[in-house]
């Protein structure tokens, strides 16, 4: 019988997840390059699916409440010092709690923690699970 790999497999088929997917990387891809979600977005060759413009777009227009939410909920770690990955991956994940009600909390706790895993270091996903359950009563409640 063969072992799983340490890291969390990608879950394939899945049309939401890799949704999440390229949102983390186009949002990764702004931040690094220091430009706008919205001009990655227009950039594009392939326009991204609703799913994944959704989620760029509303982490752009809610950044700043989010940032906060994050900020005051990381204990012991300032936006600037969390990996970018890890940072964005919040980002995400808080833009689902406050901006998609529709979607369960365990759903995005679940997602954003196998995003962590896959694509950052090894306590990402316990880091990004802890600084989720600690925001997810003020983003759900608002």
């Amino acid at each position: 019988m063969a072992r799983r790999p340490s890291h969390t497999p990608r879950r394939e088929g899945d049309e939401r997840t890799d949704s999440r997917e390229r949102a983390l990387l186009l949002l990764y891809e702004a931040e690094t390059k220091g430009v706008t979600p919205s001009e990655v977005l227009a950039s594009q060759v392939l326009a991204p699916d609703d799913l994944t413009a959704s989620l760029v777009a509303g982490v752009e227009l809610h950044q700043e409440r989010i940032d906060a939410a994050i900020a005051d909920h990381a204990r012991g770690w300032t936006l600037d010092r969390m990996p970018v990955i890890d940072r964005t991956v919040l980002r995400i994940a808080c833009f689902e709690l406050l901006g998609r009600p529709e979607v369960p909390v365990a759903v995005v706790l679940d997602e954003a923690v196998e995003l962590a895993k896959r694509f950052s270091t090894d306590d990402s996903g316990r880091f990004v699970n802890g600084v989720l359950a600690a925001v997810v009563s003020v983003l759900r409640a608002a």
